[in-house]
Formats: structure tokens, C-alpha cells, sequence
């Protein structure tokens, strides 16, 4: 795929890794609802899951356009980065707000693969995207935070060491802004496993190893707070600019797949005497597809370029979240009506893709919501909810 591409070294690299993972892995693990093991141990091994640690810590140190270009070839490659993507943006929570004795204690193991932070531990099954109205509580008993409640839709859960939780500390009764006394920690999921914390998995449309998560009276050392108590929303906000960043890059990385396995496919594909790729019928919506994925590409690339500048980017970040997921999807769209019938036969791959791009217009966050922030926060229109 042309185009101006940054970090090529670790795309080239990311990419011969790729290509030890072909698609019938992922078709057995997709089959099985398995989680892909030893994808994630190779990743770690090359160090591209603490390509954010810094290296103090034992990390790579770099900066965020590294990590959107590593995320960005697995997709491109017909890989799946939502194994693991998590990582790359929770611990920044932990860089940026966590004590001296978290970052030395956690970042370390993580950077070399000994623990994993792969749950996020935000939305619930009552409150979904209105985060203030989680009714997950964390009430401090002495040296103890004793936990209870329900998350939904937290991803890895079952393959993670640890979890970003974000919990009410103080009742929304009792605070002047509905954001305040939420807090949020770093817990260890190992050592809660029987203790009050119980996982149970979730099927769904795409192999996504996501679960629920039950607190009951689950006690957790008073160490793991985060930052401090009852400014957890502003903590958990802080990334989201990074995760809508990775995800779009995500996004532009299946597009990119979707693009080439259909020109591919129409050059090869004969009928009527001719390569189906011919006809303008067929051309026309690959054009498209590619013109619309440069596009959001563009976007993705300016708030990356932003947030690594220090740069508010809120309005870049949910941009580029909407315009290449919808340029994902489109593409997705037009590579499976290139391949007609052939695009819902497992062995192409299309169909597995086209399920797991589709949840990017849906989280983690909806389309909707975007468009809200972007009508008040940019174009000054009143608040709508």
C-alpha cells in the first residue's frame, strides 16, 4: 500500500512477525473463541507491547505514532491487535498518575512480559457510556478498599494479571460535580480470583474474549489507589485521546487489508471472459474505499503528530476514531461484495475481519458520542445529554 507511512523499520518488522501468524490461526482460535497466546508472547518478546514503557522501566520509550504503527501493520497484516491493544493505553494511566513504588514495582514485569494489563475495568451493565452513573463502590475499611459491584464488556479479562478498575469512592449524592469521587486502581486480578472477584465470559459476534466482572466484597490493599482518591474519571479521561488514536489506527490497518485482499481477488477473479476488477463496477467502489481510507489516514496522522507535541487533540483523536472506523467499515463493506459468495467462506478471511471491524463504530465509544462532543465542544452547540 503507498502512501506516507511513519516508523517503516518497525512496520517492516512488525510485519515479518505477522506473517509467522497466518489466517488459519486465527480461523482455529476464532472457531474456539481461544485467545491468541502465543501472538501476544511473540509481541512481548520484540518488545512492541512496552514500546510506551519508558526506559527507565525497561521499555522502548517512544512515543505514540510507534505504537499506532505497530497496531496499525497487525491489522494490516490480517492479525488482530485487540489481544493486546489495552496495554499499550492503561499503563499510561499508571505512568502518568500512579506513585513511584507503582511505576518501579509494575512497569518493569510489564514491560517484560511477566504480568499483563490487558482489563479495563470502566463500563457498566446499567450505565454503559454514562460513566458518572456506575454503581461499581470502593469503600476504604482501614489499610482496605472493600469492592462491590458489576463491569460489562471488559475485554482479556480472563488472561490478565491485572485491572485498571475505576470505582465510586464517594456516593454522587455527596459531591458537587457528578465527576468527582470516582477513583481508580490497579488491582491484582490473580491474587482476587475466588476472593470476590469472579469472571464469566461472554460470547459475541467476534472473538473478543470479553467477560463479565462480579466485585463481592472484594477486599484490595489500600496501595493499589491510583493517584488520588475521587479524581479517577480525570484519570481514566487522560487516555482516552491515546486509545481513540490507536484504535483509528487499528482501523486504517484493516482498511488497508480489506483494500488489497479485494483488488488482489479482482484481478484474479475471471468471469464472463474477463477479471472482474475490469469493470468499473467493481473498480469504482475499491477507489473509493482506498480514497476514503488516505482520508481518515491523514486525520489519524495529525493527532498522533499533536499529542506527541504535548498538543490538545481532543478534536483530532474522536475524529479520527469515527472517520477510519467508517472508513474500515466501508472497506470491509466493499470487500466482501468484491468477493461475493467467496467473502463468507472462512478460508478468506473476510468474514472474520468484517465481524471484528465492525465493533470499532460501537467502542470504546459509539459513533453518536463523538459527534456529540464534537457539536459542543467544537462548534459550541448547546450540551444534548
Amino acid at each position: 500500500m503507498s502512501g506516507f507511512e511513519l516508523h517503516s523499520e518497525i512496520r517492516e518488522e512488525v510485519a515479518k512477525l505477522c506473517a509467522k501468524f497466518p489466517g488459519e490461526y486465527w480461523r482455529t482460535l476464532d472457531a474456539v473463541r481461544g485467545y491468541p497466546t502465543e501472538f501476544v508472547h511473540a509481541l512481548t518478546e520484540a518488545g512492541y507491547l512496552a514500546v510506551l514503557v519508558p526506559e527507565e522501566y525497561g521499555g522502548s520509550g517512544l512515543g505514540l505514532s510507534a505504537a499506532a504503527a505497530i497496531l496499525e501493520t497487525i491489522h494490516e497484516q490480517g492479525c488482530n491487535g485487540a489481544a493486546c491493544h489495552a496495554q499499550m493505553y492503561t499503563m499510561g494511566t499508571v505512568l502518568r498518575h500512579g506513585s513511584d513504588a507503582q511505576k518501579q514495582h509494575y512497569l518493569p514485569k510489564i514491560a517484560t512480559g511477566e504480568l499483563r494489563l490487558q482489563a479495563f475495568g470502566v463500563t457498566e451493565p446499567t450505565s454503559g457510556t454514562d460513566t458518572t452513573a456506575l454503581r461499581t463502590t470502593a469503600r476504604r475499611e482501614g489499610d482496605e478498599y472493600v469492592v462491590n459491584g458489576q463491569k460489562v464488556w471488559t475485554s482479556r479479562a480472563e488472561h490478565s494479571d491485572l485491572m485498571l478498575l475505576l470505582a465510586r469512592t464517594t456516593p454522587r449524592d455527596q459531591v458537587a460535580k457528578k465527576t468527582d469521587g470516582l477513583s481508580t486502581f490497579l488491582i491484582d486480578m490473580q491474587a482476587a480470583k475466588g476472593h470476590g472477584l469472579t469472571l464469566r465470559p461472554i460470547r459475541s459476534m467476534m472473538n473478543h474474549n470479553s467477560c463479565e466482572v462480579f466485585f463481592d466484597d472484594m477486599r484490595i490493599p489500600a496501595d493499589t489507589l491510583v493517584g488520588t482518591e475521587g479524581k479517577g474519571f480525570r484519570y481514566i479521561l487522560d487516555g482516552m485521546n491515546a486509545e481513540r488514536l490507536l484504535i483509528a489506527a487499528e482501523c486504517i490497518g484493516d482498511a488497508k487489508w480489506f483494500i488489497q485482499k479485494a483488488t488482489e481477488y479482482a484481478k484474479a477473479r475471471v468471469v464472463f471472459g474477463r477479471p472482474i476488477g475490469q469493470n468499473q463496477g467493481i473498480q469504482f467502489p475499491i477507489a473509493n474505499a482506498y480514497a476514503k481510507m488516505r482520508a481518515a489516514e491523514l486525520m489519524v496522522q495529525d493527532g498522533l503528530a499533536r499529542f506527541e507535541r504535548g498538543e490538545p487533540c481532543g478534536e483530532q483523536a474522536n475524529m479520527a476514531k469515527m472517520l477510519a472506523s467508517e472508513a474500515s467499515w466501508a472497506a470491509a463493506e466493499m470487500c466482501v461484495q468484491t468477493h461475493g459468495g467467496f467473502g463468507f467462506a472462512e478460508e478468506y478471511d473476510v468474514e472474520r475481519k468484517f465481524r471484528e471491524t465492525r465493533l470499532y463504530q460501537v467502542a470504546p465509544i459509539s459513533t453518536n458520542l463523538i459527534l456529540s462532543y464534537l457539536a459542543e465542544h467544537v462548534l459550541g452547540l448547546p450540551r444534548s445529554y
